[in-house]
């Protein structure tokens, strides 16, 4: 009996200590005691950089690619030249029409003038009429005079009343003429805004052209390393096919985090990051950002349930790392590479 009890009290060794390693590998899976760490990692995790697309702004044929793929460059290299010979005849065209609204803006100054001289000599005549006016009034009311002592013959008082009825239609005519010279110079005036708009929107055509012309240029906006040159000599490209990338140096790291891990994470902590690429080369750095929002909340379609059946799974939370300074290796890093990253959160700042 007791042979029978120790036979069957070792066949149940294996299994009871088959039973202990697997609840001892969920209890460290699910970092439950006592395998509770205040380490908190993901393998979520990629390297990012600023990689601009590079395309045209014009439609037109190729004539240029001088540059390679995966190459060097340098802001305001040129990357792709196009055909550029449609808008140079197009600034051609601008540059000539704003001669033609400028000379007409000069004209003004040349109208105004005459305009202006004709009001001073309708106002001269005026005051000619005028004196001539009162010289006739006077006449009149001498003769008057004389009239009454019987100095004078009517003949005489009618000739002076005659000539003062002249002298006022010459004071009526001057005053009408003062006015219509005024009437011409306030037209010369109200044209002057129409001239100077014309020559401000013959300028801006000028501009656009050669905002067009330089636009035929499609040169790198910064400095960085090419991705595959797809602009072939030859090709007809129209706005926005995508001709090339450029990828400048500076980049970061985003950990994706499940939102539980998120308890003791802060800005400013120190992160560690293996890089799968460099034989998972050791790096550091330290939170700089923790995203407003899980990342599901920027994609297109919302995993909204409305049905009901809803299952509860934990969100990631994109947390952005900034490599510190200093270290080789991270020349090596490249947009899209994958990483892993740990937090220890018991590290307080």
């Amino acid at each position: 009996m007791r042979i029978k009890e120790l036979v069957l009290s070792k066949a149940t060794i294996p299994a009871v200590l088959a039973g202990l390693i697997g609840i001892g590998a969920v209890l460290y899976a699910w970092q439950l005691p006592p395998f509770t760490t205040s380490v908190q990692s993901t393998n979520n995790a990629y390297v990012k950089g600023r990689v601009t697309l590079i395309a045209p702004q014009l439609a037109g044929y190729v004539v240029a690619v001088p540059v390679t793929d995966y190459q060097s460059v340098h802001r305001g290299d040129v990357l792709v030249q196009l055909d550029d010979r449609i808008y140079v005849q197009q600034l051609a065209q601008a540059e000539a029409a704003l001669l033609q609204q400028q000379n007409a803006l000069a004209n003004y100054d040349q109208n105004y003038a005459s305009k202006q001289a004709s009001v001073d000599l309708a106002k001269a005549q005026l005051t000619a009429a005028q004196a001539a006016l009162s010289k006739a009034q006077a006449d009149a009311t001498r003769t008057d005079s004389l009239l009454a002592s019987g100095l004078s013959p009517q003949s005489t008082v009618d000739q002076v009343h005659s000539a003062l009825a002249q002298a006022q239609s010459s004071v009526d005519q001057a005053s009408a003429s003062v006015s219509i010279a005024e009437q011409n110079l306030s037209l010369v005036e109200g044209g002057k805004p129409a001239l100077e708009g014309a020559v401000k929107g013959a300028e801006a055509a000028v501009e656009l052209a050669r905002i067009n012309i330089s636009n035929t240029r499609i040169v790198a906006p910064v400095d960085g390393v090419l991705g595959e040159v797809t602009a072939r000599l030859g090709q007809y490209v129209s706005i926005g096919t995508q001709l090339t990338s450029v990828t400048p140096p500076q980049t970061w790291v985003i950990a994706n985090f499940k939102e539980t891990q998120l308890a003791g994470i802060v800005v400013g902590q120190q992160a560690n990051i293996k890089v799968d690429a460099l034989g998972y080369g050791a790096l550091t750095g330290h939170i700089s950002e923790i995203s407003p929002a899980a990342g599901s909340e920027f994609s297109v379609l919302k995993p909204d349930n409305a049905t009901g059946n809803f299952t509860k799974i934990a969100q990631r939370i994109p947390v952005r790392i900034e490599l510190d300074e200093g270290q080789d290796l991270a020349a090596r890093l490249l947009p899209g590479m994958s990483v892993e990253v740990s937090v220890d959160t018991a590290t307080t700042l």
